[in-house]
């Protein structure tokens, strides 16, 4: 016999279904264990799930997020951010941390702010300019639909690894090369030619 089965149907041209990129990769839930966290998203997803507002879901969406993901936000953005027409008096939400900066010197008076996490100077300087800072669960008392908010986030780029995406040494790049220092045995020609790391 040639170890055939001959009982099962054979079917000419079957394909073989590559499944090498079959993963999905986003979130259903944060990879933190954090149990205050976890109880967020309980509740931010019984939110989402029961209103219809695009709020809730933006905010589910960025609890689940990695830390790179969320990063933080200074003081002198969310200034800037909050002198566009229309912005007096709305709620700040940051799906992260607020932190302060030292070279902006007024802040806006009463303003209020929702986040997850907030520096000591960032806390102090609001708290003395007559602002305030609520708690998720409170502003899921207070506006359950998102009324009156302004969603904010910082900016993903400003990591230090950042600067060094790219080839350092090509042509009209800014990338930052891994070296110890600039000095002339330290890849000063880098990109220029074959003995010092490689040629553009």
């Amino acid at each position: 016999s040639s170890g055939i089965n001959a009982e099962w149907p054979l079917r000419p041209g079957g394909i073989d279904i590559n499944h090498k990129k079959d993963r999905k990769v986003h979130r259903k839930e944060p990879v933190s264990q954090n149990v205050y966290l976890r109880l967020l998203v309980k509740l931010y997803r019984f939110l989402s799930r029961r209103t219809a507002a695009k709020f809730n879901q933006v905010i589910l969406r960025r609890l689940f997020m990695s830390r790179q993901n969320r990063p933080a936000i200074s003081l002198a953005r969310i200034t800037r951010q909050m002198k566009c027409r229309g912005r007096e008096g709305k709620t700040v939400v940051v799906v992260g941390t607020i932190t302060d900066d030292k070279r902006v010197f007024d802040i806006p008076q009463g303003l209020k702010v929702c986040a997850l996490r907030l520096s000591e100077g960032a806390r102090s300087r609001i708290v003395k300019n007559g602002g305030s800072i609520i708690t998720f669960e409170q502003l899921a008392v207070e506006a359950p639909l998102g009324q009156n908010t302004i969603i904010m986030q910082g900016r993903r780029t400003r990591r230090e690894a950042n600067r060094h995406f790219g080839a350092p040494g090509l042509p009209k790049t800014h990338a930052k090369p891994f070296v110890r220092l600039r000095s002339r045995n330290h890849e000063m020609a880098r990109g220029k030619r074959k003995s010092r790391g490689y040629k553009a």
